[in-house]
Formats: C-alpha cells, sequence, structure tokens
C-alpha cells in the first residue's frame, strides 16, 4: 500500500492464514484502515468521506427509483410524479437523490479547492489529481443526465443546449450530436441513451475512486505543510503520523454527522430550493423557457461557455486566423472544457518547489481571488446573457484562464516563500505543545 513503514497484517490462526495465501482481502482491509496518516491533517481533509457517502447515496437511491421510473417521452414526467405520490416513500428517495446530487458537488468543489490550496496535485500525486479530474468528469456526465430525465420543461432544453454545443464542431460536429442524440432532435431515443448511460455511470466513478484511493494511499496522504512524511525508519515515520483508524475514522465521522444534520434539514424542509420552478412542467418541445439554465454546479463553466461571443477580440481574431473555422459558438465550447483542462493541468503549470499555499504569501492573494472568482461566475452564468452581467461573465472568465495559465506559473519564479517546518512532528508540536510540568 503505502511507501510509509508501518506494521502490515499478519495472520494468526489457520484460517486467516489459509484465506491470506489465496485471497488477501484482510490485509487489503487492515493496511487501508491502519495507513499512517500526517498528524497535522485539517478540517479540510473532512471531505473524503462525505464524497463517499455521497456516491453511495445516490447509486442505492437510484437503484430504488430505478425500479418505478419509465424512461418513454409519454411516460417519464408521469413516473416521476408516480414516485412522488404513490410510491411508499417515494418522495422521500427521490429527494434525498435529488439534493444527494448537490451535497456530492458542494463536497468536491471543496475537495478541490483544498488541493489548489495546499498543493496537493503536485509530485508524487499528479496521477491522484488527474484520477481526482476523471471522476468530476464522469460526475457532471452524471448529473446532466440525470437533470435530463424527469423530462420537465428545463430538462428537454437543458439537453437540447447542451447537446447543440457538440454540433459547434466543425465538420463531424453534426454527426456527434445526431449520434448522442440517437436522431436529429432531442425525443424518445435520447431520453433511453440519457437513461442508460446515467445508470451505468455511477459505477464507473465507484471504479475510479478505487483507483484515486489506492493511488493516494500508495504515495501516501498530502497534508497543510507540504512536507513530506519522513520514510527512513518505522520510529521516524511514527513520529509524523498516526494510524486512520481510529483517529482520522473518529474525526471524519463527526464531521460527516454534522454535515449530514444540515442535508438532511434540507430534504426534511426545503428540497425544491434547489430546483427550477420550469421543471415541474411537462417537456413541451413547442414552448422555450423564457431563460434556459442548468443545475448550479454547472453554472461556473455556462457562465465561461457564454462569455466568449463574436464581439470579444479574441474571438474575432481566432475566427480571423482560422478563416472563419472557429466561429464564437465554437470558441465558447472550447474555453469551457477549456477550464477544465487547465485545472487538470495545475501540476505542470505551477512551477513552486512549495507545495502548500501557507507557506505562500503571494499566492495566498491570487488563490483566494480565484476562489471569489468561481462564485461570481456561478452568480453570473444565472443571470441573462445581456447587458453588464456579459462583461462580468467576460472578466471573470479571463481571470479563471489568466491564473492557470499565468499567474501560477509566474508565481513559482519571482515569489519569496515563508520557511518550512522540517518535520510534520515540528508542524504538529507548534500548534499543540505541551506545557512544561
Amino acid at each position: 500500500m503505502s511507501g510509509i513503514p508501518h506494521d502490515h497484517y499478519e495472520p494468526k490462526t489457520g484460517i486467516e492464514k489459509w484465506l491470506h495465501k489465496r485471497l488477501p482481502i484482510v490485509s487489503v482491509a487492515y493496511d487501508t484502515l491502519m495507513i499512517p496518516t500526517p498528524k497535522n491533517l485539517n478540517w479540510m481533509w473532512i471531505w473524503g468521506i462525505v464524497l463517499a457517502f455521497c456516491l453511495g447515496l445516490q447509486i442505492i437511491t437510484g437503484i430504488v427509483l430505478v425500479m418505478h421510473y419509465t424512461p418513454h417521452v409519454d411516460l417519464a414526467f408521469s413516473s416521476v410524479e408516480h414516485i412522488m405520490r404513490n410510491v411508499n416513500g417515494g418522495h422521500m428517495i427521490r429527494y434525498l437523490h435529488a439534493n444527494g446530487a448537490s451535497l456530492f458537488f458542494v463536497a468536491v468543489y471543496l475537495h478541490m479547492f483544498r488541493g489548489l490550496y495546499y498543493g496537493s496535485y503536485k509530485a508524487p500525486r499528479e496521477v491522484v489529481w488527474i484520477l481526482g479530474m476523471l471522476i468530476y468528469l464522469a460526475m457532471m456526465a452524471t448529473a446532466f443526465m440525470g437533470y435530463v430525465l424527469p423530462w420537465g420543461q428545463m430538462s428537454f432544453w437543458g439537453a437540447t443546449v447542451i447537446t447543440g454545443l457538440f454540433g459547434a464542431i466543425p465538420g463531424v460536429g453534426p454527426a456527434i450530436q445526431e449520434w448522442l442524440l440517437g436522431g436529429p432532435a432531442v425525443d424518445n431515443a435520447t431520453l433511453n441513451r440519457f437513461f442508460s448511460l446515467h445508470y451505468l455511470l455511477p459505477f464507473v466513478i465507484a471504479a475510479l475512486v478505487g483507483l484515486h484511493i489506492w493511488a493516494f494511499h500508495h504515495v501516501g496522504n498530502g497534508n497543510p505543510t507540504g512536507v513530506e512524511v519522513r520514510r527512513t525508519s518505522k520510529a521516524e515515520a511514527e513520529k509524523d503520523t498516526v494510524p486512520f483508524w481510529p483517529y482520522y475514522v473518529i474525526k471524519d465521522l463527526l464531521a460527516l454527522a454534522v454535515v449530514l444534520i444540515v442535508f438532511f434539514a434540507i430534504v426534511g424542509f426545503m428540497p425544491n430550493y434547489l430546483g427550477h420552478p420550469d421543471n415541474y412542467i411537462p417537456a413541451n418541445p413547442l414552448v422555450t423557457p423564457a431563460h434556459i439554465v442548468p443545475e448550479w454546479y454547472f453554472l461556473p463553466f455556462y457562465a465561461i461557455l457564454r462569455a466568449f461571443t463574436a464581439d470579444v477580440w479574441v474571438v474575432m481574431l481566432v475566427n480571423w486566423v482560422t478563416f472563419g473555422i472557429v466561429d464564437a459558438k465554437f470558441f465558447g465550447v472550447l474555453a469551457m472544457f477549456g477550464a477544465i483542462a487547465v485545472l487538470a493541468l495545475a501540476p505542470w503549470l505551477d512551477t513552486s518547489s512549495v507545495r502548500s499555499g501557507k507557506y505562500r504569501p503571494m499566492f495566498k492573494w491570487w488563490y483566494w481571488l480565484l476562489a471569489i472568482d468561481f462564485m461570481v461566475l456561478m452568480w453570473v452564468g444565472a443571470m441573462p446573457a445581456e447587458g453588464l452581467y456579459t462583461w462580468i461573465s467576460l472578466i471573470a472568465s479571463t481571470y479563471w484562464f489568466a491564473y492557470f495559465l499565468v499567474i501560477l506559473p509566474l508565481l513559482g519564479l519571482i515569489e519569496k516563500p515563508l520557511p518550512l517546518p522540517a518535520t510534520i512532528e515540528d508542524d504538529f508540536n507548534s500548534h499543540y505543545e505541551q506545557p512544561a510540568k
């Protein structure tokens, strides 16, 4: 498992030895629970267990909902109403599933921004970060397809707009769009395809999560200092770490309990707060909603998609250089996916030798501006693409790319970091020094 020296599982009884030779599952479970974990982890390291809970919740509630859902354009909306009104506990299962998706994205955004601040993506953890980004992309695809399934107005028109983006790809775009839809327009074939993929992808996510956990267990956990655990001997490693069980398991379970109090309060008292009113109206291809918006967790990238219109100079320049191949619509699609791509490339764009933002004075300012920028993009993505909103989205989108492509590489060259603690033990003792007797 981990390269940190620690005690490994040793089978004692005859049955344990027999099983260990044939299937060392107990050994894997033991090494996972007892893995040495940096003793200075703070509260931002709680989101892993919340994400694991969300994945389990979504799979279990999704399986129950599938038993009563009908993936047909004439019956989908009615089957959802049937779940809400006639199935025992159906309304609660559906609200858990719908709001569970929102909790999933809240946790994953906090998890990702924690990684950006503490440099959790830096060597030797690049693969951990890339696997995390693949999980995020799979989550986005799953959530989008799930949003289509109720077949309300926003479901239908959201699917029309998003699948239309693929049609903007020069040459092959229309063919890809028709392949995704199963025909020339959003219809029954589209609903069936999205239903199948929405059911399948959570299991793909579960497999990616397994790889993600395996990867960070192999290289070891990051920590707020960015200083590595000493691996020269078991005695030194034990000074920097504590076993994951019971210390962090209990801590994580306590944090999960607090998060679930808030979550179940929302599910119980305001379950439709994050839903769009138009999605409680059956889909009608003949009536276009006044303002088409995706779910809140897509809004930052939706804002970037809409920011680059035909009158933006960079769009005009690229359009001229490519002889009209890259128009404003295609440029917006490239910008939206490019915003995720630069996030995935953070391990190679950050040139600083210091991992943790805790010891980077200049980095902190730009990082917190990025966090604010993300919230601004989320807000402006829900606004009409007109007037002052277009300028705000363009400025915010520009900063997003500037942070990863310009600011992050330059900071590593010009910034003077603060002194780092020599070891994790030193950092821990500086916060929790025992009083002199």
